[in-house]
């Protein structure tokens, strides 16, 4: 687990995380849209969150040079 979260601090593990969450929340966005639960609009929205939390670290990360953690 600790060399899974050291890897999700490298570039590559942020980008992989961000393209997958980012993907996971647009099928839960296609599931709220067809079916209307509440429950699928709030997963979509936590996914989407760790998405772009995902995202702007990466941007951080090549601004700075490293990703914050």
């Amino acid at each position: 687990m600790k060399s899974l979260h050291k890897w999700h601090q490298t570039k590559v593990g942020l980008l992989f995380f961000g393209l997958v969450e980012l993907a996971v929340a647009y099928g839960f966005a296609s599931l709220a849209i067809d079916r209307g639960g509440p429950w699928w609009y709030l997963l979509t929205l936590i996914f989407l969150v760790g998405a772009l939390q995902n995202i702007f670290k990466l941007i951080g990360a090549f601004i700075r040079g490293k990703p914050k953690r």
